[in-house]
């Protein structure tokens, strides 16, 4: 064994020799390869002894009294759903990849469960409908409990005191937060799991950073690669996980690339072989297993069902049972159809009514016949098809419309012709008005106003328009905008039906439309006999990157309010929470919220640091060192890592316009208690003294077996003691005093916010008012 690899064995008993999450300095490498004086290093029993404690506390605030209520909670009614789709073969569309949900799914499957519930409502009972809730409820609960000897261990492998691993450890364990998000069938347990073990992974293999392409060295990278997978595979937020060790992984390199550094100037090539193994091990790897999930999800999911609709004709071809394919009929010219927007279900309708001469922001219309989106099958909505020449009329029947086809649409009740010119539309002035004219001006003057393109999305050449499965676009030729319709409904003299204008943005998504029905065919045509479908194959690449579109566009349309959701600002002061559960008759319910005593002290340690980070740059501009290298190195690199945590996991949500709630800011809590125990040890048990009186005089080192060890130790040479000894019984009395306080504080706030957490007991008013402590809307306050 090299005294290298001794010195890092005696630092990490030692528990102060800091292993840093990022690059250190060329000064702090050469403190590390100095031997290290060996007395009264004690034993890691009482790390050993911690741990277990802490873990099975951690069991035992999850497991306890997992089944109530024994009701649909909260977003258990969309996580649940899935579970039951995943075991009947079911295809679903949601938001958030598939690994999070695949686990419950596995779960289900474990105790013979067949997906009969669909979870359908809050409340609905979980014992009479024969749901295995416990067993789906186990699996978060789980990795929530394992989350907390997670959070020890980083502190452990980064050589903090054992008070500092207590207090951040157990700021995670009693959060009342994070016990209220394990306990249900939901999400965040596994992000949080999968975020703190990344952060596990990376912290030991820079540990081993003086032993690159080792085979430790590699199983470490790969676990931190596989661990990201596994947060960018539950949800969209864990690439905040990504841009944390990445930012450390740019630093190491850059670092790597310093000509001057003490371990000896890299060549390029060298430099070359470090760059693409983390490339391989943190990039490539998670992209792998990511992409490796969506063939399980995609495997697995084979039978059409709910999520149908937000995929396109050819993805729905490759589910058996598919209605939309076996419906799917072509269509002729002279067919009657009836035409629906894909996003919004209403279909393209007129009625004799004329637009108004003036709207109400004093804009003058064409008052032309009013062409609207009216929700509800009715004659007005069907309209006949024809070619933009005639065909003769001994040839009428039995040519097909094809994508790229100059059509008219002829609306039968009226006997009127679809027009769109360059008028504005009711509610968007730069929009076009959609509207009809009669036959002779549609013959006439008017002729291209009244032509449209139909083009089929994702055609392949001249393709046949099919009913159901021919998805559209109608571009008004002339102008080039396409048939668009919205949510917002058209006032009274529209008799609050739906607006149809044309929008000038062409590739918008919304644009899109199908023909739900051809009335015009009847009961007995041949038309009507088809073959069996065969389900079609389509690569797993372009389902994929189709599939990642649909998330993508329908997460940034999450911009609808709701009653419970909350601003970034609003989360590390714990301004408000969310109602999961309430149940009128006991008084009982579960809100959402975190141990405010430990988000308040969290919070504050985090301002802490950023203050005395800017005392300390201002000192040494003025002089003044007052911190020795090892302590502003371990300060900057190792708890600034976990600053870095925080923000990257808080920062970019100030970004999104999406809905948010208190349940992000989950990721950043946890990088806050490994802050607040790691600041806690600056404080209370690291001196700013000056680096000499930290150190001794390598004569009275005693000599180890390495002679490279026993050269580095020359005469007159100083070795820095460990943090630990040079506390001494004073300063670990007052990190364990300031410990104590901290975690009383902390148990306190949880188990006075406890009944809110687990549902029960149920409260009175006078009790719930107790803990309206910054008026959380909770409920039975009367």
């Amino acid at each position: 064994m090299s005294s290298r690899q001794k010195s890092t064995q005696i630092n990490k008993r030692a528990g102060s020799v800091p292993a840093r999450s990022v690059p250190a300095t060329s000064q702090e490498d050469e403190l590390d390869n100095l031997p290290i004086q060996n007395t009264g290093v004690t034993s890691e029993w009482d790390y050993k002894l911690a741990i277990t404690i802490i873990t099975a506390i951690a069991f035992v605030t999850r497991f306890w009294g997992i089944g109530h209520p024994n009701e649909v909670v909260f977003d258990e009614v969309h996580f649940g759903k899935f579970a039951s789709y995943y075991l009947q073969r079911t295809y679903f569309f949601d938001v958030h990849p598939p690994f999070g949900k695949l686990l419950f799914a596995l779960m289900g499957w474990f105790v013979g469960y067949d997906g009969h519930f669909h979870f359908d409502n809050i409340g609905d009972s979980y014992i009479s409908n024969n749901v295995p809730y416990v067993a789906f409820r186990a699996m978060p609960a789980l990795l929530g409990a394992l989350t907390i000897p997670t959070v020890f261990l980083i502190m452990w492998e980064s050589g903090y005191t054992l008070p500092a691993c207590i207090v951040a450890s157990g700021l995670v364990l009693f959060d009342n937060a994070h016990i209220g998000q394990t306990r249900l069938i939901l999400l965040d347990a596994t992000l949080v799991f999968a975020m703190s073990v990344s952060v596990l992974n990376y912290v030991r293999f820079y540990k081993l950073r003086h032993e690159p392409f080792s085979r430790k060295w590699w199983k470490w990278l790969l676990l931190t690669g596989v661990a990201l997978s596994c947060v960018i595979s539950t949800k969209y937020v864990g690439v905040f996980t990504f841009l944390t060790i990445g930012s450390a992984v740019a630093l190491d390199l850059w670092g790597l690339l310093d000509i001057n550094r003490k371990g000896g100037a890299l060549s390029l090539p060298e430099f070359g072989k470090h760059f693409a193994a983390r490339i391989f091990g943190l990039i490539m790897v998670p992209f792998f297993f990511y992409l490796f999930w969506f063939q399980v999800h995609f495997a697995i999911l084979y039978r059409s069902g709910p999520g149908d609709d937000f995929m396109t004709p050819e993805f729905q071809e490759t589910l058996s049972d598919n209605m939309m394919t076996a419906s799917s009929l072509g269509i002729d010219y002279y067919d009657s159809i009836a035409i629906k927007h894909k996003e919004t279900k209403t279909y393209l309708h007129s009625h004799p009514d004329r637009y108004p001469l003036r709207y109400d922001d004093g804009r003058v219309s064409s008052q032309g016949q009013q062409v609207t989106g009216y929700p509800f099958n009715d004659t007005n909505n069907h309209w006949q098809i024809l070619p933009v020449q005639p065909f003769s009329q001994d040839d009428l029947l039995g040519h097909h419309v094809k994508s790229g086809d100059l059509i008219k649409l002829r609306h039968l009740v009226t006997d009127t012709y679809l027009l769109s010119h360059d008028v504005a539309s009711p509610y968007y002035p730069t929009n076009q008005e959609f509207t009809t004219v009669s036959l002779d001006d549609a013959d006439g003057d008017r002729f291209n106003d009244t032509t449209f393109e139909l083009k089929i999305e994702n055609a392949k050449g001249k393709q046949d328009f099919k009913s159901m499965s021919g998805h559209f676009k109608l571009i008004h030729y002339p102008t080039r905008v396409a048939m668009w319709t919205h949510t917002t409904p058209l006032p009274d003299w529209a008799y609050k039906q739906a607006e149809i204008n044309g929008n000038k943005n062409i590739q918008q998504s919304s644009n899109v439309w199908y023909v739900d029905e051809i009335p015009s065919i009847s009961a007995n045509s041949p038309r009507l006999q088809k073959e069996p479908r065969k389900v079609k194959y389509v690569p797993f690449l372009k389902k994929y990157f189709e599939l990642q579109r649909a998330i993508f566009f329908h997460n940034n349309a999450l911009t609808s309010s709701h009653p419970y959701a909350s601003q970034p600002i609003q989360w590390p002061f714990l301004l408000r929470g969310v109602s999961f559960w309430t149940q009128n008759d006991t008084r009982q319910q579960i809100y959402f919220l975190g141990n405010p005593v430990g988000w308040w002290v969290a919070s504050s340690l985090l301002a802490v640091f950023a203050g005395i980070v800017g005392a300390d740059q201002l000192s040494q501009r003025r002089g003044v060192d007052s911190l020795d290298e090892r302590t502003r190195s371990r300060f900057y690199n190792s708890t600034g890592f976990f600053f870095l945590a925080w923000a990257a996991h808080y920062l970019p949500f100030y970004l999104m316009g999406r809905q948010l709630f208190l349940h992000h800011y989950l990721p950043a809590h946890l990088a806050s208690a490994l802050v607040t125990g790691a600041l806690l040890e600056f404080i209370f048990n690291l001196d700013p003294v000056a680096l000499e009186e930290n150190a001794v005089d390598s004569n009275k080192i005693p000599k180890t077996s390495s002679p490279a060890a026993n050269k580095k130790a020359g005469a007159g040479q100083k070795a820095v003691v460990p943090a630990k000894e040079r506390a001494g019984g004073n300063g670990m009395l007052a990190l364990w005093a300031s410990a104590g306080v901290v975690m009383v504080l902390v148990v306190g706030g949880w188990w006075f916010f406890l009944p809110l957490t687990y549902g029960k007991p149920g409260l009175s008013a006078e009790e719930v008012v107790a803990r309206k402590w910054l008026g959380y809307d909770l409920h039975f306050a009367k």
